[in-house]
């Protein structure tokens, strides 16, 4: 068979099993259902059964020719929505998925976004990851796309979506994986930004713990349910990894924000000349594979951390070896008489929210000019409704999102 036969092939097996579980009922209905409406994640464990329905004869491919196979498509299809192949490779059966995970190389190092756990790791060091967002204002609801612009056939590849909801004293904005689920019981939940009641602060909560052991034993987290209350293969918990400050406008003279991000979870030295980011390669937990009884106990809390919510934690704790962001300072253009910033082509329309941000640092510091002046993530209107976001290492996708979402808040204080 040829290799374009084997690709068909693929899609189509993959077409089918989408239908069998839309056709099918009772638990195995269900189980299908919950696995396609979100993303295919290669790190997820099969039962039994759906093994037997993955498997059939290509898992008995030898092992050089599944390589051979695998390193084809990942060559060939660099673009989505192509790419997805990759990803039905991923979930033919376990052997192909663990080669699959070997051979697909993370944004730092290839500058792609194949599986969701790639929104949750740095980007690409050599060139930004060029996204777009879509906000609603009916629905309160903010969608990241992969791409440079809205395209024509409205068919780019949704990255996560967020859903802004107003409290009493606070503002949530609920970040998803997919665009129809913003519940925190739900597998898809990847994360919340909470701002204060003025819209100054923001605290971004991560639902998987960060890597780091010192800024884990640091960081306040919260129950998000009680223990009863939740499946013991949903994670219960916020991690917080970043806190975002935006400056008072005391004398209310009209100009750009300034901001400033702490990343947590991020250490400064990641941007130094061999240093590196926090790179995460899977969820905590998947859809069919619970979590260790060792970790958990059938009613137990996760040892170490509070089941009651607690404040958010002080914009300048345990911040003097994090990565810390500032807004890059915009010029004043005398003959259009409005403040200016070069964002190369991908932003077209004045507006407040419209800014970029470099890493800040003190001459103790020893980091590389050049790394100073770089721009890790910008944002910016493009037309009504749809802005750009560009990121960069370390960031992750996630962390990008996240900080944008901040602008959409309402801000009168700093305005």
């Amino acid at each position: 068979m040829s290799f374009k036969g084997i690709v068909r092939e693929l899609k189509e097996m993959r077409d089918g099993i989408g239908n069998r579980s839309r056709r099918g009922g009772g638990e195995g209905g269900r189980h299908w259902r919950g696995r396609t409406r979100s993303h295919i994640a290669p790190d997820q464990t099969s039962s039994h059964n759906a093994e037997e329905v993955e498997q059939g004869r290509w898992a008995s491919l030898p092992s050089e020719l599944l390589l051979d196979i695998i390193k084809r498509v990942e060559d060939s299809e660099t673009s989505w929505p192509a790419r997805s192949v990759v990803v039905f490779c991923a979930a033919v059966c376990r052997s192909w998925r663990d080669v699959t995970k070997e051979i697909v190389q993370t944004p730092e190092q290839c500058g792609k976004l194949t599986f969701p756990i790639s929104l949750k790791q740095p980007g690409s060091r050599d060139q930004p990851i060029q996204c777009y967002i879509k906000r609603d204002r009916a629905t309160s609801t903010f969608r990241l796309y992969y791409g440079l612009t809205p395209s024509e056939d409205e068919n780019d590849k949704l990255l996560l979506a967020a859903r802004k909801i107003r409290r009493a004293t606070s503002t949530d904005f609920v970040i998803s994986l997919v665009a129809d689920d913003f519940s925190r019981a739900s597998n898809a939940y990847v994360g919340k930004l909470r701002s204060n009641f003025l819209g100054t602060k923001f605290t971004v909560y991560d639902s998987q713990p960060p890597q780091d052991a010192a800024v884990k034993s640091n960081s306040r987290s919260s129950r998000r349910f009680h223990s009863k209350q939740v499946s013991p293969r949903v994670s219960a918990y916020n991690y917080s990894i970043a806190s975002i400050s935006y400056e008072l406008s005391v004398l209310r003279t009209r100009g750009p924000r300034r901001l400033h991000c702490i990343i947590h979870s991020i250490p400064l030295a990641s941007i130094k000349e061999g240093g590196s980011a926090p790179t995460p390669q899977s969820f905590p937990f998947s859809v069919d594979e619970p979590p260790s009884p060792s970790i958990h106990g059938k009613d137990t809390p996760i040892i170490g951390f509070s089941t009651t919510s607690l404040p958010d934690p002080s914009p300048t704790a345990f911040s003097e070896d994090r990565l810390i962001l500032k807004n890059k300072a915009p010029r004043w253009h005398e003959q259009l008489q409005c403040w200016c910033l070069n964002f190369r082509g991908r932003v077209t329309v004045a507006s407040v929210k419209n800014f970029q941000l470099v890493a800040s640092v003190e001459p103790h510091h020893n980091i590389p000019v050049a790394e100073q002046e770089k721009v890790i993530l910008q944002f910016g209107k493009i037309g009504k409704d749809i802005f750009t976001m560009d990121y960069r290492y370390p960031l992750s996708a996630f962390q990008a999102f996240a900080i944008c979402l901040s602008s959409f808040d309402t801000k009168p204080a700093c305005e």
